[in-house]
């Protein structure tokens, strides 16, 4: 059973896988600088109340898989992860400050989806009716069932 976050107005469950890229693809994270890493990526995540479900730390990217409250954008959690991590690595590393002088230390690029989730019922073909016109019936999106099993029924959403 999903586990969803609960605000004031929204229960739900958001995951998003997130890899993103160093400029040039230069190999620099390993070592103290890969721990580093994970440790203010880390720090970034709890400060906005981003759940780290799984991730790992390559020479020349980054994959996570993040759970988030709702109203964070996936661009903006990338924007906070990205800016942040970038500056404080080139102020605690000066080795950095001179192989990305233009003190961009990540790609502009990053790759988010969707995990996961119920999804529509496939639309039914049209269907005929006695003298030969079509018809289409308008199918409702689902219900994920775990919803009803904590006690939110069809009155309440």
């Amino acid at each position: 059973m999903a586990e969803y976050r609960q605000s004031g107005h929204a229960l739900c469950d958001i995951k998003y896988p997130l890899v993103w890229i160093t400029k040039y693809r230069y190999q620099i994270l390993r070592g103290e600088i890969a721990e580093r890493a994970r440790d203010l990526i880390r720090q970034i995540c709890h400060a906005r109340e981003v759940v780290i479900i799984g991730g790992s730390v390559s020479p020349d990217h980054l994959h996570m898989l993040v759970s988030a409250p709702a109203h964070l954008a996936p661009s903006k959690l990338v924007q906070y992860l990205k800016g942040r991590s970038s500056r404080r690595w080139q102020e605690e590393f000066p080795n950095l400050r001179k192989r990305y002088w233009g003190q961009h230390l990540w790609a502009r690029r990053y790759c988010c989806a969707r995990v996961g989730g119920w999804m529509r019922k496939p639309a039914k073909p049209p269907s005929r009716t006695r003298n030969g016109r079509r018809t289409s019936k308008v199918s409702k999106s689902p219900r994920p069932p775990s919803l009803e099993a904590l006690g939110f029924g069809k009155s309440r959403l």
